[in-house]
């Protein structure tokens, strides 16, 4: 298995595949420039980009290109199976906590303080934001702006897998957690896949098998500063330390690994039916535990 490896997104970037040395070199540089254009499109940080056009746009009608049109009629959908535990418009909320930078920036430099107990500005329900699907066309609500960064990575982690597996199949893509697989290693009837201790990253909790398919981890625990509670405003507080869901598509996996780490057990069994998808998920709690709806025999402990 051939790797290439690069930054991008605030994440590592890791494109994995089999083939012939001439394609693969092809097929991971079009992925790369497919990656970085998307960085480009959907990124709050830079200020040229589409999402952040959209979002200086409330009031009126914003013409979105097919792409951004896809991911925010996406993120509406999962806004209500979700109940709203998936919410891209906590953009106001997470500037409020310190996440007004790129993740980069805040590790090098820290998340600016804040105070939890300041009142917090009025909620704007992303259904009052307007989706015209025959014109592709979006109309935010004065004061909501939007936040596609985990969603957007989801979709763009799959959709430069998919272009690679033009070109070299099996393929992987990982960005920093959201990860597509394509085919099938030679000689593999499945793709293994391990789980970091989220209380040590160092060492791997345990280990499962995947088919072709999506996978996304999220981590809770101390720094969690930019995972928001849509429910309440403020930073997430969970019975589990990190959430890995597999999913038929890669934005699917990253929405439902968020949902489910802000959900918790008790509510995690009626989100899944709510899903009407084969979502499956390994949680680990505080005692390194692990639940979920992933049949036992999928995996095993390697502590």
């Amino acid at each position: 298995m051939e790797t290439f490896n690069f930054r991008a997104m605030n994440s590592d970037i890791l494109l994995a595949a089999e083939g012939m040395p001439f394609r693969l070199a092809r097929g991971f540089e079009l992925a790369r420039q497919f990656i970085e254009a998307s960085e480009a499109r959907f990124s709050r940080f830079l200020e040229g980009s589409e999402l952040s056009q959209l979002n200086r746009s409330p009031g009126s009608w914003f013409q979105a290109s097919p792409d951004m049109f896809t991911v925010v009629a996406q993120a509406k959908e999962f806004f209500h199976r979700t109940g709203g535990l998936f919410d891209p418009s906590i953009l106001p909320e997470l500037r409020r906590v310190g996440y007004d930078r790129s993740m980069d920036l805040l590790r090098a430099e820290g998340a600016a303080p804040f105070d939890a107990s300041a009142p917090q500005p009025a909620r704007i329900s992303l259904d009052e934001m307007k989706l015209d699907e025959a014109g592709e066309k979006i109309l935010l609500p004065q004061g909501m702006a939007l936040d596609l960064g985990g969603i957007a990575k989801g979709w763009i982690a799959e959709h430069a897998a998919l272009m690679l597996a033009a070109y070299a199949s099996p393929c992987a893509v990982n960005a920093g957690g959201d990860l597509f697989v394509a085919g099938l290693p030679e000689g593999e009837k499945l793709w293994p896949v391990a789980v970091e201790d989220p209380l040590d990253p160092q060492r791997d909790l345990t280990t499962f098998k995947v088919g072709s398919g999506a996978l996304a981890w999220k981590q809770g625990g101390i720094q969690r500063h930019h995972l928001i509670d849509p429910r309440t405003g403020q930073p997430a507080v969970s019975d589990w330390l990190s959430v890995t869901a597999l999913a038929p598509h890669a934005a699917q996996a990253e929405v439902y690994a968020k949902a489910l780490l802000i959900a918790g057990p008790g509510r995690a069994e009626q989100l899944i039916r709510d899903s009407q998808s084969p979502i499956f998920f390994l949680a680990v709690d505080h005692d390194r535990n692990i639940h979920g709806n992933l049949p036992r025999r999928e995996f095993s402990y390697v502590r």
